[in-house]
């Protein structure tokens, strides 16, 4: 009686606490400004089963996903004892017959008992024997004193067994535990009284845990499927939209975001894959992706709710070092959403005229004459006039293609050579296409990103008066920063077109038999998946249909596709300076693609790659080893009778 007692008064006290400490968070979201999260719940539970029942981003990492996996399947089947420990301890008179003594469910308590055992032994040896380098910044000693708990709660657990067991418990059904009952007979032969210590033991470390956990970053056990049901469902390349009823443009304060960024700062696992994979960090900038949200989020547990976060909680200069690539998005397991917070700070630092001098003098060209290079509107189809076969001006006759042909791809001597290329090839598979001429201007992407909303607005609605006069059927753009914005960015003005990259339509050329290629004996390339290209817009096969039709063997690089490695360019950062930069994004790229081996060509498809990497090849001394070329510089048409058939 005395027992039943004090474990209801445990139990009370610890759920007391364990409210206690999680009401200030609950009050948080309660108050916050509503996300309109719950549409399509289908579609939402459907995402939480494969991303917590199946581990999808987990065991991107086999080690971590793995040990997690064990953990997390280990936990769902020993919480029946768990309910078993704790119900025969409340309700001592209504244990009509232990669960643990069904043979089959005490095997399964021995077994998973011992999975959980090997799943924390492998967390902590990748803690603390390999150390990732992706674990900097993150809390040790939380992540110890949980190892520490889930080993007690076990280990109590199979102990507690194992000393029924010497008293003539059944335990035919129960390997470990009998494994255990003979080593503690070896030792010393417990009376009934050790029982009752694993016991205790047991369910103290239980609601230790449970007290534990809300001040805790293991808090996403109870936030990270509801965190992952309420992700954003709308295109992966749509900046977060200002609302009408917004005094100010951007935000600078945790109090302004919204209930959903607000379960994000406090879901982080900090398991520093976003960190990882972020380019910024890796070339040595200010920016851990992870410790943005840790650093928001150690603001919004202390209370400091309504004080600016620009300038005292986070760094402009982190800000601006982001390349707005997603990797740190795609790689969090649950769901994070960094750049829309990075987005709506460098949204506030426009507003105050914080701008760092390369972006500044990009954002003036753009203002005065629609491009960052500060050339004028009717430089911009130039290009053209080398090419020996007139363009059509979409402006003044229909057109089955709309070429956007964006800014670089127009202006830069390193990529009109690619530009008049993709005409070529064009005409030579008898596309009907035109240009807009002097009527384009910068499609506004990356200015939206820097957070330049204002600018974005006035860039884009030009672009969409100007298509909108046109008559055509589908556009088409070499740069995959111009297809998002048309894709993903205009429709919130009212404009939704038909948009595909140049690989995608040459690719259907090609299949279609339209454009006839001369395979080349090319030897072995490798691919650059740009990020607006692939993450971002789900662009991958078209490129490499393309490439293998040209002639030539794709290695990919181990960071390919949606793992791709950003350039470095994107998010204004082509516009900044790389001053603190210890190796630039695209140098890293190559040599990345050189530890391939025999790869003398580095293929992209986006025409910032073209000259990131190329000034990257420069840098590193390369010039005569790799060669960066588009897609369509592979391609050679095929002359003759059969071609023009």
């Amino acid at each position: 009686m005395a027992g039943t007692l004090a474990l209801w008064l445990l139990v009370l006290a610890a759920i007391t606490a364990t409210g206690w400490r999680a009401r200030r968070y609950v009050a948080l979201l309660a108050r916050a400004r509503g996300a309109g999260r719950f549409d399509h719940p289908l579609q939402r539970l459907s995402g939480v089963a494969v991303a917590v029942g199946l581990h999808r981003r987990m065991l991107r990492r086999p080690l971590s996903g793995i040990l997690h996996a064990t953990i997390f399947i280990s936990f769902f089947v020993l919480f029946l004892t768990t309910i078993e420990s704790f119900g025969s301890g409340l309700f001592p008179g209504l244990a009509i017959a232990p669960v643990g003594d069904h043979p089959v469910i005490a095997l399964a308590q021995d077994v998973f008992s011992l999975l959980m055992l090997t799943g924390l032994g492998l967390a902590v040896y990748q803690r603390y024997v390999l150390k990732p380098a992706r674990f900097k910044g993150s809390s040790a000693s939380d992540a110890a004193f949980i190892y520490v708990l889930i080993f007690l709660i076990v280990g109590a657990l199979l102990l507690e067994a194992a000393a029924r067991i010497v008293q003539g418990a059944n335990g035919d059904w129960r390997p470990v535990a009998s494994l255990l009952a003979r080593l503690l007979l070896a030792v010393h032969a417990p009376g009934p009284a050790m029982e009752q210590v694993f016991y205790w033991i047991h369910v103290c470390a239980i609601l230790a845990f449970l007290v534990y956990i809300p001040g805790s970053k293991h808090r996403h056990m109870f936030l990270a499927a509801p965190n992952i049901y309420f992700r954003n469902l709308g295109p992966r390349g749509a900046a977060p939209p200002v609302p009408e009823s917004r005094e100010n443009t951007g935000l600078d304060r945790l109090d302004d975001f919204d209930w959903k960024q607000q379960l994000d700062l406090l879901t982080c696992t900090e398991c520093g894959r976003c960190q990882s994979v972020c380019p910024a960090y890796a070339a040595g900038l200010p920016l851990s992706p992870k410790l943005l949200i840790t650093d928001m989020r150690d603001a919004i547990t202390a209370g400091r709710t309504r004080e600016p976060l620009v300038g005292n909680v986070i760094a402009e200069a982190t800000l601006w070092a982001c390349t707005t690539c997603r990797a740190c998005m795609e790689e969090c397991p649950v769901e994070i959403e960094h750049l829309p917070k990075i987005i709506e700070m460098r949204r506030h630092l426009i507003d105050n005229g914080s701008v760092s001098p390369g972006l500044q003098d990009a954002l003036s060209n753009l203002t005065r004459l629609g491009n960052s290079m500060g050339k004028p509107s009717k430089m911009r189809a130039r290009w053209t006039k080398e090419l020996g076969v007139p363009v059509k001006d979409a402006r003044n006759e229909p057109v089955d293609i709309l070429w956007f042909v964006g800014d670089y791809a127009s202006y830069d001597p390193r990529v009109q050579a690619v530009t008049r290329k993709v005409a070529e090839l064009l005409t030579a598979a008898g596309v009907d296409f035109g240009i807009l001429f002097d009527a384009e201007r910068n499609s506004g992407n990356d200015v939206r990103r820097a957070g330049e909303e204002g600018l974005f607005q006035s860039l884009a609605q030009p672009n969409i008066d100007a298509i909108q006069a046109c008559t055509f059927n589908r556009i088409m753009t070499t740069d995959p920063h111009s297809l998002n914005a048309l894709k993903n960015e205009y429709p919130s003005l009212g404009a939704a077109f038909d948009i595909v990259h140049h690989t995608t339509l040459l690719a259907e050329l090609v299949a279609a038999g339209k454009l006839q290629i001369a395979p080349a004996d090319g030897g072995r390339v490798t691919y650059h998946d740009p990020c607006y290209l692939g993450r971002y817009n789900g662009v991958f096969d078209a490129p490499r249909d393309l490439i293998r039709a040209a002639g030539y063997a794709l290695h990919d690089m181990p960071r390919c596709r949606d793992k791709s490695f950003c350039c470095g360019a994107g998010g204004g950062r082509i516009w900044q300076s790389d001053e603190g930069v210890t190796e630039r994004p695209s140098e890293n790229r190559i040599r990345e693609a050189l530890s391939l081996g025999d790869i003398e060509r580095f293929i992209v498809a986006c025409p910032k790659d073209k000259v990131m990497y190329t000034a990257a090849v420069d840098a590193l001394g390369l010039a005569g080893k790799m060669q960066v070329l588009d897609i369509a510089e592979l391609i050679t048409v095929r002359a003759g009778p059969e071609a023009a058939a």
